[in-house]
């Protein structure tokens, strides 16, 4: 199958799992915890493995986003040089497509890594209902630290709108193990 120069992916990713906040902690300086690297380094594994490769990468600046960046890369993730946008965190939906409206019309394949609420209501919002059925009930359940979701759209990035993608895929982080 080709695709013309205007078939879009884009790939909504939560950061992994952080650390609790500590009192008197900036928020955004909060890590990744162990579990949160491994749950990076397999986005990136899975990344690679669907030929998943980014074009560009829009990064909210907290910490424990852009560790999940570069354990997403580390894993194997071709990825263009991360752009560390400040509007991702805490961003609304709004914010989240205003982002990728400014996208560089040469990304085929944009990849943000950024937050909840923000993130997950922007892929409710962007697909609307449309794409695989599956997804969209994995949707419903949640979008949990270290998920992606995969949606495409045909157009310029600037064009994007509520309703105009589909959701291809959800990945969510298998659960950590229990113990006892």
């Amino acid at each position: 199958m080709t695709t013309s120069a205007e078939d879009r992916t884009l790939i909504l990713l939560r950061h992994a799992e952080p650390e609790p906040g500590g009192a008197g902690q900036d928020d955004r300086e909060r890590p990744l915890t162990e579990l949160g690297r491994e749950q990076a380094q397999e986005v990136g594994r899975w990344l690679r493995e669907h030929g998943l490769g980014c074009d560009e990468v829009m990064c909210s600046p907290a910490l424990r986003t852009r560790e999940t960046m570069q354990e997403v890369a580390a894993a194997g993730c071709p990825e263009a040089e991360v752009q560390i946008e400040h509007r991702l965190y805490n961003a609304d939906a709004d914010d989240v497509l205003a982002v990728i409206r400014e996208s560089t019309d040469d990304a085929n394949v944009l990849l943000v890594v950024g937050h909840a609420p923000g993130l997950p209501t922007a892929v409710s919002l962007l697909a609307d209902g449309e794409g695989d059925d599956e997804a969209h009930e994995q949707l419903s359940n949640g979008f949990p630290p270290g998920a992606a979701a995969v949606l495409r759209f045909s157009g310029h990035w600037q064009d994007l709108a509520y309703g105009a993608a589909v959701l291809d895929e959800l990945r969510a982080p298998r659960p950590a193990p229990v113990s006892g």
